[in-house]
């Protein structure tokens, strides 16, 4: 059966340099920390987790926005592990994730497995992006989120593709904090980037990144005042691969 998908894969960069350096223990730390972060975005997002690729992941979503939004947040939640870690008398070796994301019709076989050419596209560019970097085919960009922008183009020469393929290298509109952040993902959100927005009991206006979010706000435990409880703390301030027990 063909159908319609998106797909992402991404990979844990400098996983290979992380396992040589500090062990194989600390390796399966920084993994288990990665699955399981990914696991609540794309839960909260909609995006299926297709398979587990050792250091890496294949991701599939009817649609293509909820895998942007997924991928853009995946990336400024992570950023680079810098610092050395913890009770080790040597630095730790940085890592951060690379991604590579498109859309396509394929073949549904079997009900689980997606055969067709922008599955490998999406693999490929993955393997071509730099650290930290999500590279985007021209599929899917212009299902980018508000808060989502395209930081650089450039053309990249793919196995068994004629001529070089453009793509974008995908990111936040912004990493700084502003005004406001979501407070179901923490993401940092101002008038021009928010999906939407609602107020609070206070009157205060409330941003999100996206319908799902609100909807999640909205239907929150709320307190005695009638303000909704605290959703947790910002995105990466207490997840980190070096923590894989933190918790978001």
């Amino acid at each position: 059966m063909r159908v319609h998908r998106s797909f992402a894969f991404v990979d844990v960069s400098g996983f290979t340099a992380l396992t040589e350096l500090d062990g194989d223990e600390h390796a399966v730390d920084v993994l288990t920390a990665f699955r399981a972060l990914l696991r609540d975005i794309c839960s909260r997002r909609g995006v299926r987790i297709a398979k587990w690729l050792g250091d890496g992941v294949m991701l599939v979503c009817v649609e293509t926005p909820p895998l942007l939004a997924t991928i853009i947040e995946l990336h400024y939640v992570v950023g680079a592990v810098p610092g050395p870690l913890q009770g080790a008398s040597i630095p730790m070796q940085p890592v951060s994730i690379r991604s590579g994301i498109t859309s396509g019709d394929v073949i549904l076989m079997e009900g689980d497995d997606y055969i067709g050419h922008c599955v490998n596209v999406a693999a490929r560019l993955c393997d071509l992006a730099q650290g930290g970097e999500a590279l985007a085919a021209p599929s899917v960009v212009d299902d980018l989120p508000r808060w989502g922008a395209v930081l650089a183009q450039r053309d990249v020469a793919l196995r068994g593709v004629e001529k070089p393929v453009p793509t974008s290298s995908i990111g936040m509109a912004t990493d700084e904090a502003g005004p406001s952040r979501d407070p179901i993902c923490g993401l940092p959100l101002t008038a021009a980037t928010a999906e939407e927005t609602a107020e609070d009991a206070r009157g205060t206006v409330v941003m999100f990144c996206s319908p799902g979010c609100l909807d999640t706000w909205q239907r929150r435990p709320t307190n005695e005042s009638g303000v909704g409880e605290d959703s947790g703390p910002v995105p990466g301030a207490e997840v980190s691969f070096t923590d894989p027990s933190a918790t978001r």
